[in-house]
């Protein structure tokens, strides 16, 4: 069909035919606010109000985790003492 109808069509109607295609064929992303040297809208106050709930469990459970499970930060087993490690568990060869 397209074939046909470029064959049949003057190069003005073609013209005029694309340009009225790409008029209605304009593709418009309106998926985020473009804020280009202004600052944003400011938020919501449910965003506001979220953001604070979800930063405040955030900071609870990190806060209560490090009270009831420091070893996650300062390990399980106590540090050996490295004064009573011997040189042949530290590999060190013999003084000849």
């Amino acid at each position: 069909m397209n074939i046909a109808r470029n064959l049949i069509l003057s190069p003005q109607a073609k013209a005029v035919l694309y340009r009225n295609i790409l008029k209605t064929n304009v593709v418009l992303r309106q998926s985020h606010v473009v804020s280009y040297r202004a600052p944003p809208p400011p938020h919501s106050k449910a965003t506001r109000i979220g953001a604070v709930a979800v930063g405040g469990a955030m900071w609870w459970w990190v806060i209560w985790h490090l009270w009831h499970e420091p070893d996650h930060i300062t390990g399980e087993f106590d540090y050996p003492n490295p004064s009573k490690w011997t040189n042949a568990e530290l590999g060190i060869p013999k003084d000849e």
